[in-house]
């Protein structure tokens, strides 16, 4: 369609030709219209006369007519590539979105949006930690105020039981071999009862030294409750029993809140009640026959294996990690006169009730296993056998820790020790065998102390803030991405062009 100039006619400094376009002269091709010929657009203008313009050769209308930037002129070459191959590829998508879902990019460690600013590390530097096992999750739980942090370690406590297993295997060979009928029934029933009722006491004497309340008036109890049961034994057992174990466990309580209600060390608040129970026990000025007809040794097994059960029972529990702090909460660790809590003062209250009460059982089970009368001692030779056995066992005398089976074993070996010496005919006194136990507990306390406790964090170990920096997951090679197009431009034709700014087109124009 030819170019229409009629809204710039007559106008000034326009030169008007009537109806003819400015495009339509012969011999001047439109450089904008492929069928009419006509001057330049600029030769009605301003711009006509201005010969810089024209002979600029820099604003020439060549990206118009020039061949090289005319579709027609690739067309032919070997290097021309179609504009929809381009749009057919994975690297151009309307919707921005087949370059970003692109497989070869997923796994660079680059971000859905494909280019180096849209980069995302994957795995940010700086120190990590590492991870806590179990039983290190577990100790950050523990209050540092009831003791060291950790587990404590239970291996001295089975090596030193078995020491001992190993001793009564040994005393009960030469038992036997020097005294046959001595491990034989119906002796053999008499040390099972004696067993029990001393295995009784240590078992109390062991839980008030767990609990860090030790308990010194169990000897005195337990004299105490042997004298009742052989003043009233025709009465029927049962309701000894239940009276001497009411009033021990009632003058339990009574120690449990002057201990921990003044907060005073149990051993002294338990010598008072040993102190008063010794009065009672001095009424007597003379030993008292028994007067019941009651026989233990007719269920030795079963009350044996009662303790045995009892002793068990509490050590396992003993032996959870949560349960043992709980229990030793009294163990001293900065200022014994500190207050430990409610927690604390209710579970050592009750290890020294429980204990007197086993005193009382412990004390009728002793009395009655003998056909001899009762003697009003002070029971101290009892409290000592009681807390050696305990200590020998392998409990600690600052508290809370504590073997498995090492009161049963002490327990045997006591026994087999005295009923030995007795048929030796040694007048070894029990306060002498307590004496020796106690002593040799002793020992063992420094013992368990040494190697039972948590072990420690030593400075050589490994920190769990590791000094080591994360790395990142990916790789900085890049694949190399397959050029579709060269970058070498196609060889340029060599024929004349004909310049449409070419002066002498200009000049024929005649203007």
């Amino acid at each position: 369609m030819a170019y229409d100039d009629s809204a710039y006619r007559g106008g000034d400094g326009v030169e008007a030709k009537g109806s003819t376009s400015r495009y339509e002269e012969a011999g001047s091709a439109s450089p904008y219209d492929d069928k009419a010929e006509g001057t330049s657009r600029f030769e009605d203008s301003g711009y006509r006369a201005d010969a810089e313009y024209r002979a600029d050769t820099g604003y020439r209308d060549d990206y118009r007519t020039d061949s090289r930037y005319d579709d027609s002129g690739y067309q032919g070459t070997s290097s021309y590539r179609d504009e929809t191959s381009y749009r057919d590829t994975a690297y151009q998508d309307t919707t921005g979105a087949s370059y970003r879902d692109s497989a070869s990019y997923r796994n660079t460690g680059y971000s859905g949006g494909g280019v180096a600013g849209d980069y995302t590390d994957p795995e940010p530097y700086g120190p990590v930690r590492s991870p806590l096992s179990s039983a290190e999750l577990d100790e950050v739980f523990d209050d540092p105020a009831h003791g060291e942090r950790g587990r404590d370690r239970m291996l001295v406590h089975i090596l030193w039981e078995l020491v001992l297993i190993a001793a009564v295997a040994g005393v009960g060979y030469l038992l036997h071999r020097e005294f046959p009928t001595a491990i034989r029934r119906p002796e053999a029933d008499t040390l099972l009862v004696f067993a029990t009722g001393l295995g009784l006491l240590a078992l109390g004497a062991g839980l008030t030294l767990r609990a860090a309340v030790p308990n010194l008036a169990l000897g005195p109890v337990a004299v105490a409750s042997a004298l009742h049961f052989a003043e009233n034994g025709d009465q029927g057992v049962v309701p000894v029993v239940l009276v001497a174990a009411g009033a021990a466990a009632a003058l339990g309580l009574a120690v449990a809140i002057l201990v921990l209600g003044a907060h005073v060390p149990g051993w002294a608040g338990s010598l008072a009640a040993a102190l008063a129970v010794i009065v009672f026990i001095q009424q007597r000025s003379e030993p008292v026959a028994l007067q019941g007809g009651y026989d233990p040794t007719q269920h030795a097994l079963y009350l044996f294996a009662g303790f045995v059960t009892l002793a068990l029972i509490g050590a396992t529990f003993g032996a959870v990690k949560a349960i043992r702090r709980a229990v030793g909460r009294l163990r001293p660790i900065s200022d014994p006169a500190d207050r430990r809590g409610g927690m604390a003062a209710a579970l050592s209250g009750s290890a020294i009730v429980v204990s007197m009460t086993f005193a009382a059982v412990a004390g009728v089970l002793l009395a009655a296993s003998s056909n001899a009368p009762v003697a009003p001692t002070s029971g101290l030779e009892w409290t000592g056998l009681a807390f050696g056995a305990a200590l020998v066992a392998g409990t600690s005398a600052f508290g809370r820790r504590g073997g498995i089976t090492g009161t049963i074993a002490a327990v045997a070996l006591l026994v087999l020790v005295i009923r030995y010496t007795d048929l030796k005919g040694w007048n070894i006194s029990l306060a002498a065998f307590a004496g020796g136990a106690v002593a040799l507990g002793l020992l063992v306390t420094r013992l368990v102390e040494r190697f039972g406790r948590p072990r420690p964090v030593r400075a050589e170990e490994k920190s769990s803030w590791e000094t080591e920096y994360a790395r990142p997951t990916w790789t900085t090679t890049r694949r190399e991405r397959s050029e579709s197009w060269s970058s070498v431009l196609p060889a340029q034709p060599t024929g004349e062009r004909t310049d449409i700014w070419d002066s002498s087109r200009w000049a024929s124009s005649g203007r």
